[in-house]
Order: structure tokens, then C-alpha cells, then sequence
């Protein structure tokens, strides 16, 4: 079957890597993450990927827990090439090419970010995973999802995570959380969403 898109932008919550775990990495949640993948490579679609790292470490908790906010931003930009190379390796193994490219520069790791690399991987069929967010602090991993998807030219960004929505608060925290149907953006922006 052909998609519709020819390029697109996936983000993974780090949370949704975790499956029914309260931490880390699932490896049966990788391996169906690596599956469905598979599936849409198979279909020529070439696929940028961000991932979170709310299963390893969140910057934002660890400024709540008194850490410098920039340092807790750093140390969750390097949780997301830990979860990087993660799928890099289950990828790997599911028989996908892949490339992991890092906005912060570690070329005993991984490739450094450039558009240009991101793009030729992408038109070579590799899957192109993006790691350590946009590199700055204070920017979560969604924001750096919707700018890679815009660099590369995605038509569309799809988002993978534990929840099935926008709400007022955290669902999994908050039972009586409230989900919104419809929002506009200045709803987004008055609710502080």
C-alpha cells in the first residue's frame, strides 16, 4: 500500500517507551515501535524521528527538585540520545537503516545535525533519527520535533505518547483531568497548555 506522504516527522514521548514500566526502556514496546516503523519504511515513506526522554529523566523535574534548569535541560537533551541510540540499535535489528543525528556535536557517538545530512539520509531511505532535542535549553522535544519536521520539509508530524489527548493537567497524575475536544491557539496559550 503507498501513503499519501512521502516524508514524514514522528515524535515518541520517552514515557511511551517505557510501556507498563515506571522507567526505561521496554523492549517489547521497541520492538513493536520498530515493527510499525518497518511497516512504513516498506512503504517508501521516508521518516524523521525525535524522541523524548520522560522515561530516563525530564529537565523540567529536575529544575522543580532545585537543579539549575539549563544543567536538567542538558542532562535530558543527553537522555534523548540515550533513548536515540536505543532505537537506533532495535531499528537495526528490525532490518531498518538508520542514522542518528545529535544537535549537540558527539562524533564518538553519533553523526552531528546538519539539514543537509538529515535530508540526504532521508533520500537515501534511512530512517533519520534526531537526538538531544534542539539543543537548547528551556525547548522541550516536541518544539524540536515541529522544527525538524519543518527543516526537512515533513508534510506531516505525528506524535506517539501515553495519552490519548490535550487535558488541563496530567491524566495518569490527575483523575478528574479534563479533556478538551477542540482548541484553538489562543486557548492553548490562555490555559497555558
Amino acid at each position: 500500500m503507498q501513503s499519501q506522504y512521502k516524508r514524514v516527522l514522528l515524535k515518541l514521548s520517552g514515557e511511551a517507551l517505557m510501556g507498563k514500566a515506571s522507567y526505561g526502556i521496554c523492549n517489547d514496546t521497541m520492538q513493536f515501535v520498530s515493527n510499525e516503523v518497518k511497516k512504513l519504511v516498506d512503504t517508501r515513506v521516508q521518516i524523521g524521528l525525535v524522541v523524548g526522554a520522560g522515561n530516563i529523566f525530564r529537565g523540567v523535574s529536575g529544575a522543580s527538585q532545585g537543579m539549575n534548569r539549563v544543567s536538567a535541560d542538558n542532562m535530558g537533551m543527553l537522555a534523548t540520545v540515550m533513548n536515540s541510540l536505543a532505537l537506533d540499535n532495535f531499528f537495526s535489528q528490525a532490518g531498518i537503516k538508520t542514522r542518528v543525528l545529535s544537535s549537540i556535536p558527539m562524533p564518538l557517538v553519533c553523526e552531528s545535525y546538519s539539514r543537509q545530512q538529515a535530508v540526504h539520509h532521508l533520500d537515501k531511505g534511512r530512517v533519520v533519527i534526531f537526538a538531544a532535542g534542539s539543543s537548547n535549553p528551556f525547548f522541550t522535544t516536541d518544539t524540536a520535533a515541529v522544527l525538524r519536521g519543518l527543516e526537512i520539509g515533513a508534510e506531516i508530524i505525528c506524535k506517539a505518547t501515553r495519552v490519548d489527548g490535550v487535558y488541563d493537567s496530567d491524566p495518569l497524575k490527575n483523575p478528574a483531568a479534563v479533556k478538551f475536544d477542540t482548541l484553538t491557539y489562543a486557548d492553548v496559550l490562555a490555559r497555558r497548555l
